[in-house]
């Protein structure tokens, strides 16, 4: 059976993999020169490919249509791909948050064992070469147009990625195709990307990295999301994991480009989330007690670092160079309400070409859940982000791509 796969990236690679392995004569066609583009920057290089955890932190993880991913997931689970990278020599590890990387720290380990695997079973890769159109007729699909002609296909599995970058050679033409055989495209956002505040503290912040902190995003005052761990002021507002997580749902908030106008949406940082505000309030007065005579702003450097103490000084609204103890009870309680609440408006997400993924896509009503086959066009399927299917950061978006490609592949 003749197979095309398009689209070189995880997703794609893998189902031609997959494909190759039921005895099948399997091509990639890629638009740009190389394959794995998007694998090599995912981590900062590293490559979180996977996660530690189970069918439940998975589906806890999924933000959109974790319903969808039940059988795609239970047929080829993270143990499984585990498994299948460490069989073909790249030893993983585990690190904070459950997040599984190569224990090398580099992406290309992957890609290269993927590589490996497609030489291995022959899979032919067409590089510089995009899928213009389907050959369908009747709904049955019996080819496609490339830019360097038309192929006769028995199978296509449509594995291009999403919109966000760009340069990886996910643009987003391949929705466009699709829709033009019946299939709905769920409206394209950005999905973990650093959102945007022009509030003065991240500009003096810009660089500071925090970890194991709170984090809540608010929409007048209702939270919309609360997690936990690290992110970094940047000179545009705010990013890192729990940032970036947090905006694959605020994105999804009615009418929120509205919201950004007017100020409603609101970032909101718990410096101290291990502690409730009678512990911390306590700690601090062991601080007071050690610092007792020195000015408040040398008071907290045990407690907070240096970069952020100016910052929650001015928040708190306590005189810097006032002695530690002439504060009073209610300052004292002001500041640890203000570490515990660190206010930062947000104002935007940033762009969809920066975003790591693409919310929205082909919508999972009209796929087949089990062998990822269109319920419109026979002998199409589709793999990875190019489905309307998102999650968190932490490798739950690779696994995704694992999983559905692994099943378009074997059927």
């Amino acid at each position: 059976m003749k197979v095309i796969v398009v689209g070189a990236g995880a997703a794609g690679m893998m189902a031609a993999i997959t494909a190759a392995k039921q005895g099948n004569n399997v091509t990639i066609i890629e638009k740009t020169s190389s394959a794995g583009n998007k694998i090599k920057i995912t981590g900062k290089g590293r490559c979180n490919v996977t996660f530690d955890g189970d069918i439940d932190d998975f589906k806890r993880n999924i933000v959109k249509n974790d319903k969808f991913m039940y059988s795609s997931f239970m047929n080829y689970t993270n143990n499984d791909v585990v498994e299948y990278f460490e069989s073909l020599g790249v030893k993983t590890k585990v690190e904070r948050g459950g997040r599984v990387f190569p224990q090398s720290d580099k992406a290309t380990d992957i890609v290269n064992a993927l590589k490996g695997e497609l030489t291995r079973y022959n899979v032919k890769i067409l590089y510089n070469t995009s899928l213009e159109d389907l050959i369908v007729k009747d709904n049955v699909l019996t080819g496609i147009k490339t830019s360097i002609g038309a192929y006769e296909a028995d199978k296509v599995i449509i594995c291009t990625g999403g919109k966000s970058y760009k340069s990886t050679g996910s643009s987003g033409e391949c929705y466009d195709i699709v829709k033009k055989y019946g299939h709905n495209i769920i409206e394209l956002k950005p999905g973990l990307v650093p959102l945007k505040s022009n509030n003065k503290i991240c500009k003096e912040l810009q660089g500071l990295t925090l970890k194991n902190v709170g984090f809540k995003i608010t929409d007048n005052g209702k939270v919309i999301y609360d997690s936990f761990g690290e992110m970094l002021f940047a000179h545009f507002g705010l990013t890192g994991p729990i940032v970036l997580s947090g905006s694959s749902l605020l994105n999804r908030v009615d009418n929120v480009g509205e919201k950004f106008t007017k100020n409603s949406i609101c970032g909101i940082i718990d410096m101290k989330p291990a502690l409730n505000l009678e512990t911390l309030d306590k700690r601090i007065q062991r601080d007071f007690d050690k610092y007792s005579n020195k000015e408040f702003k040398n008071a907290l450097i045990d407690l907070l670092p240096q970069k952020l103490i100016p910052v929650v000084i001015e928040l708190s609204g306590i005189n810097p160079d006032k002695k530690v103890h002439q504060i009073t009870r209610e300052e004292r309680i002001k500041l640890v309400h203000t570490i515990k609440n660190i206010e930062v408006n947000i104002n935007g997400l940033m762009p969809i070409d920066i975003a790591i993924i693409t919310c929205g896509g082909v919508d999972v009503k009209q796929v087949n859940p089990k062998t990822m086959e269109s319920k419109l066009v026979k002998n199409l399927f589709f793999a990875g982000e190019i489905l309307d299917v998102d999650a968190y950061t932490g490798g739950f978006n690779l696994q995704i791509a694992f999983s559905t490609a692994v099943a378009a592949g074997k059927n």
